[in-house]
């Protein structure tokens, strides 16, 4: 009788095991398979990307980032384009041109994983816009033009994107055609003209190759530094001026990713300046009695950057 009962048990137990594992069979057989989608489908259906999206669609890209060849994209959230200052609004105003020539510029051909993007410090990568950016990865993250990768390898059919925090604007134009395209910088360029009327042509050294970074007073700067009109640069003497601006100067393309704390890089002036990351980035010269802000930065142009600064450094 026991031994009737136990191969009960027995065979109750088989049957069991059996059905269960053709339950979880099944259930395996007939799950859907994850399958990332193409970098537009990513785009178009993240709601981390709706602005990416907006412009993407605007721009008559989707169709070519739905398309089969691989492509690496450095992908704007949300918050990126509002911390940019653009908004929905903006995108819609600009031209399907424009927002091309943006997002192109965030766009490499190829699948570059972040293992497989060059450690830099801002090594140049090409384009589909046929600019480059500078890619620079060291114990801080991945950083391209400055601006932070937030979430790296998202998975495409057709390649990566990586999230970043801010808006890649590709250059227009070299140190001085860029400023001078700045409202914020009429009395920096009305100084750089002056100066080059002395012994050395500023404006020719910040159009050359370079590359430069330029820290580049605001006109309020420049004002509270004693120069209350545009009628005040115009009159000061040339020598003193390129004294003035060649040590807001340092040779290379420093982005903000590449600032250190306490570092004293070298100007083109000769001097040194000294850069504090403590709270906030600021940058100060040797007679300045307080350090001046890094309002804004990682302006690219075609020799170098620009950082704005809210005092003018005095060597």
């Amino acid at each position: 009788m026991q031994h009737k009962i136990s191969t009960r048990i027995l065979t109750i137990t088989m049957v069991s095991l059996s059905v269960l594992f053709m339950f979880v069979s099944c259930k395996k057989k007939n799950d859907p398979v994850q399958v990332p989608g193409t970098i537009t489908a990513i785009v178009s259906n993240s709601p981390d990307f709706t602005f990416l999206k907006a412009a993407v669609v605007k721009a008559g890209l989707a169709a070519t980032l739905d398309g089969k060849s691989p492509f690496t994209v450095f992908a704007p959230t949300n918050d990126a384009f509002m911390a940019s200052g653009i908004t929905m609004a903006t995108i819609n105003q600009l031209s399907p041109d424009a927002l091309k020539g943006v997002l192109l510029y965030h766009t490499v051909s190829g699948k570059a994983m972040a293992k497989d993007l060059p450690s830099g410090p801002n090594a140049n990568i090409g384009t589909v816009s046929g600019k480059d950016v500078f890619v620079t990865k060291n114990d801080k993250g991945v950083f391209v033009n400055g601006v932070t990768v937030t979430k790296a390898d998202i998975m495409a059919t057709n390649g990566v994107i990586h999230a970043i925090s801010r808006v890649l604007m590709p250059p227009a134009g070299n140190i001085v055609e860029t400023a001078s395209a700045n409202p914020d910088f009429t009395f920096l360029v009305a100084a750089v003209v002056r100066a080059s009327q002395g012994n050395t042509n500023v404006a020719s050294v910040l159009s050359g190759a370079g590359p430069f970074t330029l820290f580049a007073p605001t006109n309020d700067a420049f004002k509270a530094a004693g120069f209350a009109t545009m009628d005040a640069i115009n009159n000061a003497d040339p020598n003193t001026l390129t004294t003035i601006l060649t040590y807001h100067v340092i040779e290379g393309r420093v982005f903000s990713s590449d600032l250190t704390n306490a570092a004293m890089p070298k100007t083109v002036n000769g001097g040194t300046v000294t850069i504090n990351l403590t709270n906030g980035a600021t940058v100060k010269g040797n007679s300045n009695t307080t350090a001046s802000k890094i309002t804004s930065t990682d302006l690219v142009t075609t020799n170098g950057v620009i950082h704005t600064i809210d005092q003018v450094l005095l060597p």
